[in-house]
């Protein structure tokens, strides 16, 4: 079912990124080239605001919307009809983000460089938020969930909510979609999609104040979107094809790991699966177990795809070379399926999430974890991290100083600011301690 790739013989000092480039598969997405189509949108919509945005929703979504703006009618209608058991399982799993997240966020630190001097250091939440919930193959509550959480979390006192007009739900978004954001409180949705939300994000139209923060997934135009806007307005990371690797040994359940590369080759049919045994047998086991379990898929057809293209099962010697092959493929969520599990995720260096043990299963952390599912993709997992309360904090500092203490530093600045021939900046402190 799917490719073997097979490393044995390898040491682990061999099996890094650069080695392995080009042999591990991942979908490749051309977000460069995307920066060029995009690009031109999101200036018109900052030349035109809410106009060019409702021209783009009717060129890309067939919907013509007279605002972006979903009336509280609408919201309140759509939580009225949530399924009862969709409405608990949401509310579980805000309470379970809420708790997770909440920890995450830092104390007021207070340094006392010298006698005179302190800098304390204080995490100030942004203003506002706008917050993307994609509308592509499915319908994405728990999104919404992941989003706004971390921001109400962090403090923010605005969040705006973007998610693609449906022209099956009379140009609103998914109701699903719509009652989840009625379920945290947020009553200002837009119906718009791709990058058109982001530039009214950016840039703030008639029906829609900037923002200060974007985040959200997206497809790869979304992802352009980000990248153009930048600087513009703060962003997560931008998010591709999703992934998974998983490191197994010959005590894991050759079931529970192709149920787990079915889950998520089930989200797009660029999906990338990757299996890194120690166990050769394993691996034929497994490939056993998807050709029953795929061929019983509700989405058989697309999970297919995803693992007959960029999926494979690697083969290494042993628990070290299977870390450095993930490390090197730096996976959007990792499942550690193997003795002494939580060990190993300790290890780990690279990984938007880790996923440790056979009860621990990506599903978990995509929707009840408490852990957030916004990860990142294509092996940005080496530099950007999950979604957290940290996007909508800025770190601030504040310094105190006494004269006497800045009597004491005035020499040193006299030297640095001599050195780099910034008179001014020595004078600034000299006019204040000098008798």
């Amino acid at each position: 079912m799917i490719s073997r790739i097979d490393l044995r013989g390898r040491p682990a000092s061999s099996l890094t990124r650069t080695e392995l480039a080009g042999v591990l598969p991942r979908a490749a997405t051309d977000v460069e080239t995307a920066v060029a189509q995009i690009r031109p949108l999101c200036e018109d919509v900052k030349r035109r605001g809410a106009e060019a945005v409702r021209e783009y929703t009717a060129r890309f979504d067939g919907v013509d919307l007279a605002t972006t703006r979903v009336p509280p009618q609408a919201l309140d209608a759509a939580l009225a009809g949530l399924d009862l058991r969709v409405r608990q399982a949401l509310e579980e799993a805000i309470r379970r983000t809420r708790r997770v997240h909440g920890a995450q966020l830092p104390a007021e630190t207070a340094t006392q460089v010298t006698s005179g001097l302190t800098v304390t250091g204080r995490f100030i939440p942004v203003g506002r938020a706008g917050v993307y919930v994609p509308g592509g193959l499915v319908a994405y509550p728990s999104s919404v969930v992941m989003n706004i959480v971390p921001a109400q979390a962090a403090g923010v006192t605005s969040i705006a909510v973007a998610s693609p007009p449906q022209e099956s739900h009379g140009g609103l978004p998914h109701p699903s979609v719509l009652a989840a954001c009625a379920l945290l409180g947020v009553t200002e949705v837009h119906a718009a999609g791709g990058a058109q939300a982001l530039a009214m994000f950016a840039y703030g139209t008639a029906d829609c104040r900037p923002a200060d923060v974007i985040t959200g997934p997206g497809n790869v135009y979304v992802a352009a979107a980000k990248r153009v806007l930048r600087g513009v307005v703060g962003t997560d990371g931008e998010a591709g094809p999703t992934e998974v690797a998983i490191i197994a040994d010959d005590t894991a359940d050759p079931r529970y790991v192709a149920a787990d590369l079915v889950a998520q080759a089930e989200h797009d049919e660029l999906a990338a699966c990757l299996l890194i045994t120690t166990d050769a047998a394993l691996a034929g086991q497994v490939d056993a177990e998807l050709t029953s379990q795929v061929a019983t898929a509700r989405h058989r057809e697309r999970v297919q795809t995803a693992l007959q293209g960029q999926s494979a099962c690697v083969i290494v010697d042993n628990e070290d070379a299977a870390l450095a092959v993930s490390d090197a493929w730096a996976p959007e969520h990792l499942e550690i399926q193997a003795r002494d599990a939580a060990k190993l995720a300790a290890r780990v260096t690279n990984a938007g999430a880790v996923f440790a043990g056979p009860y621990s299963p990506v599903s978990l952390g995509d929707y009840l974890a408490g852990s957030n599912h916004v990860l990142p993709t294509g092996g940005t997992a080496r530099h950007t991290s999950g979604l957290s309360v940290f996007p909508f904090l800025r770190l601030v500092n504040v310094i105190e100083c006494d004269r006497a203490a800045l009597a004491a530093t005035a020499p040193l600045i006299d030297a640095l600011g001599g050195a780099e021939d910034l008179d001014a900046h020595v004078q600034a402190v000299r006019v204040r301690v000098e008798s």
